[in-house]
């Protein structure tokens, strides 16, 4: 009898496909290799400040004005087809609308709820890449982020819906004329309490529809806000991060950018940026496997509030022409990890980094028969090398 269970229950990948699109094809794609490494989110980061790829039939405007063509756009229909087709494959969607932060391309569609847009010449102030925007969230029309809420929730099915709320600046704010005529004239308010406010409004509209509330640990780490214990903190910004968030008792999902962001060492994509990606270098799988996000946590029950972790693939500089060889063998690594955990239950030691080599090479033929032009991990003769 073979006893085969994982070690974290979320094992996922995070596709944005804002920054550029990804065809229908590409993804179900996607879904087919993250089937054969027992991966069981996909974590799809739809909209950011860039465009709104997805259709909405509450505010069909958005998409009018916010996806980049006609056919860059994911209809009704073919988000459900994503959807099913994961599904039959035992993984789960989540969506993440990315809010109050980096939702720029709202304002193709509504300026009159948005603050600090498009600040130029200094961007850098206002946002972590041009174009700045960010929903107000001292206005009193704040029920576009509710319709957003409502509709979504109810064409994704899966109970985690992912609201963002990372890359936040108060200084954003703390300029705008709207929001600054509003703290004078309500005493005792302030930019904070109306973060802390708005975060509270959303997360009560997200499990009023019956859902789980992901949010970035930006929310609840840097700003003093207090999300219900519900909430579940994608920890993101180090690799201490997972331990920060567990001790304030929320469940985390580990996204460490300098171990799991698969974009990264590719150069920057700015053109008054020299040298390489704010998050370089490369992370070669060896880095992604070496990692075990439960390692600097002694308490036991804290251990168990580490659901598991999901590599991301932010595609400032990705498409569905890249997808393969950005996302595999390193995401393999990471599912391996995932599922089997970092310790050899032989040896009750690290496990041997040698023979996972082996084993990723040997499955690159099976990868490509699949239909799956992953980058190669080594020369083909080299599966014959002792490694050192």
């Amino acid at each position: 009898k073979t006893n085969d269970t994982p070690k974290f229950v979320y094992r996922g990948i995070l596709l944005d496909t804002s920054r550029n699109f990804y065809h229908v094809d590409s993804i179900l794609r996607t879904l087919d290799a993250m089937s054969y490494n027992k991966l069981n989110v996909l974590h799809w980061h739809i909209v950011d400040a860039f465009s709104w790829p997805v259709e909405s039939k509450v505010h069909s405007e958005l998409t009018e004005k916010g996806a980049y063509s006609t056919d860059m756009l994911y209809s009704y229909e073919e988000t459900k087809k994503i959807i099913n087709y994961a599904k039959s494959r035992a993984i789960r969607v989540m969506p993440e609308f990315n809010m109050p932060g980096n939702t720029f391309i709202v304002s193709d569609a509504h300026p009159e709820i948005m603050s600090c847009l498009n600040k130029q010449p200094n961007w850098d102030k206002f946002g972590p890449e041009p174009s700045s925007g960010q929903l107000n969230i001292a206005d009193l029309r704040g029920s576009f982020a509710f319709d957003i809420i409502t509709e979504y929730s109810r064409l994704f099915v899966d109970l985690g819906f992912h609201m963002g709320g990372g890359s936040l600046n108060l200084d954003w704010w703390k300029e705008d004329p709207v929001i600054e005529l509003y703290v004078c004239d309500h005493p005792g308010e302030s930019i904070e309490s109306l973060v802390k406010g708005w975060f509270n409004q959303t997360v009560g509209k997200i499990q009023e529809m019956g859902k789980v509330p992901f949010a970035r640990e930006d929310s609840v780490l840097n700003f003093g806000y207090e999300a219900k214990n519900t909430t579940i903190v994608e920890a993101w910004v180090s690799e201490d991060s997972v331990g920060k968030v567990v001790d304030k008792g929320y469940r985390a999902i580990a996204t460490s950018w300098n171990r799991h962001y698969l974009d990264c060492g590719h150069g920057s994509w700015l053109s008054n940026f020299e040298g390489s990606s704010w998050c370089g270098p490369y992370k070669g799988w060896q880095k992604i496997y070496s990692y075990n996000p439960r390692a600097k946590i002694i308490d036991p029950a804290k251990q168990k509030l580490v659901l598991g972790g999901e590599v991301a693939l932010w595609s400032a500089q990705s498409d569905e022409t890249t997808v393969d060889r950005n996302l595999w063998p390193r995401t393999a690594a990471f599912a391996e990890i995932m599922w089997t955990g970092s310790i050899d239950p032989n040896t009750n030691s690290t496990k041997d980094i040698g023979k996972v080599a082996r084993r990723l090479t040997t499955t690159d033929s099976a990868w490509l028969h699949a239909g799956i032009c992953q980058s190669r991990c080594s020369p083909c003769g080299a599966s014959a090398i002792p490694s050192h």
